[in-house]
């Protein structure tokens, strides 16, 4: 067991508990010399714009992800949209999504001119609760949008049944976990679609970009239609075989029918290709790392562990990890002290609170986005599905008892104990942060 042998604090004038400044262990994405010449492959052919590059990547990524088609988009937020639309989201319809998560997870509904019931999360896993959303369906409900948020996989199973019971679709956000498994299943292939960002951040990096993942032919025609006029066989600037076999797509093949141009860049999905092929290797690091640390932790007053329960499940890549925390443990001391005390402790990557509640912001109460006369958000409803403040109470307390903790890249194990004894530190001593 680690200890922390150092109880004067850092933030209080004392030695730090993490004095070694290894920047290595948290370095991402790996870029390689081969990235660099598939990049500039692509550049040296000035073929950035074209899709042939892409369309490998697509092959490969649906191959690894287990499904049957790919298809690639400049970002998440337009694989997000692209699904919602394949999957028969619409003007009057409704989505249901986790008010805590990135904003791209819900906000493109409101484009297509649908709304948004959000539900609350699970207090444990922080992803939406199953056990909140079935009594949201409505007559105009079309999807749910599930989110495996920080790398913790949504507890499907029940979500599925309920999409099944009432014949909806389920999309789920992936942008936090690729290559996560939920009781042996990769996450992305659970529901009717998947759809995950891969900017230099996330977990799986290609630059900037997205994916849209589907067993579904007609969702991927869809989303083809409504987003690559270039690929649906009826472009005007070659003969490229036709994407689309749908009868009821095909009068309107050449032009995108969301009005939108969703292709990917070749610069990313060259990064992708290579990225994929080092993939599973980097997570498997990634996983070990994470893994030590919270085998090292997680009987840390204060803080609870954040870590997949489910069977035969994974974390993933483990983007953006995070915990929970309980001041209650800790004499009532806040998750902002305790961070600010591990940050002067010299820990990199801690920060109080996680994303805010979607539901209780502005745009989603007041904004007339696009000229209704109303708030876009119930524009297009026959009810007011607004949510106020008090009517998903996990959601809203999560700031309070929730935390971003480090991301290690590699198991350097002096480097990580370093950060065990930092916690330690920080929790055993509490009382003179009060």
């Amino acid at each position: 067991m680690i200890t922390a042998t150092n109880t004067a604090f850092a933030i209080n004038g004392g030695e730090k508990a993490v004095t070694i400044n290894d920047m290595d262990t948290f370095h991402w994405p790996i870029i390689t010399n081969e990235d660099e010449e598939a990049v500039l492959a692509v550049l040296r052919r000035g073929a950035m714009s074209g899709t042939d590059v892409t369309e490998l990547f697509e092959k490969e990524f649906a191959a690894w992800q287990g499904c049957s088609y790919a298809l690639g988009c400049n970002n998440g937020t337009a694989a997000l949209h692209s699904a919602m639309w394949a999957c028969g989201v619409t003007h009057g319809t409704e989505i249901i999504a986790p008010s805590v998560t990135y904003w791209a997870t819900a906000l493109p509904a409101l484009n297509l001119g649908a709304s948004i019931n959000f539900a609350d999360i699970d207090p444990d896993t922080f992803t939406i609760d199953p056990d909140d959303i079935e009594h949201r369906i409505t007559k105009n409900t079309r999807a749910i949008v599930v989110v495996h948020l920080y790398g913790y996989a949504a507890d499907m199973d029940p979500i599925m049944a309920i999409a099944k019971k009432y014949n909806l679709k389920v999309i789920e956000d992936v942008s936090h976990a690729h290559g996560a498994l939920y009781k042996g299943r990769k996450v992305g292939t659970i529901g009717d679609a998947g759809a995950m960002s891969m900017m230099s951040g996330k977990c799986f990096a290609i630059g900037e970009g997205g994916m849209l993942v589907t067993n579904n032919r007609l969702i991927y025609e869809r989303a083809v239609a409504f987003g690559h006029y270039e690929r649906t066989g009826a472009s005007r600037y070659s003969n490229a075989a036709r994407a689309i076999t749908d009868e009821s797509l095909l009068p309107f093949a050449g032009l995108p029918m969301g009005g939108f141009k969703y292709r990917m860049h070749q610069l990313s999905a060259a990064v992708g290709r290579v990225q994929l092929k080092h993939y599973d290797d980097r997570m498997q690091g990634i996983q070990g790392a994470m893994n030590y640390f919270w085998e090292r932790i997680k009987d840390v007053p204060g803080v609870i562990e954040h870590r997949v329960q489910y069977e035969r499940s994974t974390m993933g890549g483990w983007y953006l990890p995070a915990a929970g925390y309980c001041a209650d443990d800790l004499g009532g001391l806040t998750v902002e002290r305790f961070c600010a005390a591990l940050t002067a402790e010299g820990v990199k990557g801690v920060s109080p609170g996680v994303n805010k509640a979607l539901h209780t912001h502005a745009l989603f109460h007041s904004a007339d986005i696009y000229g209704d006369g109303k708030p876009t958000m119930c524009a297009n409803t026959d009810r007011d599905i607004r949510e106020g403040a008090g009517t998903l109470p996990v959601a809203e307390n999560i700031g309070a008892r929730a935390m971003f903790i480090p991301w290690f890249k590699k198991c350097d194990t002096t480097v990580i104990d370093q950060y065990v004894s930092a916690f330690r530190k920080v929790a055993s001593n509490y009382r003179e942060l009060l």
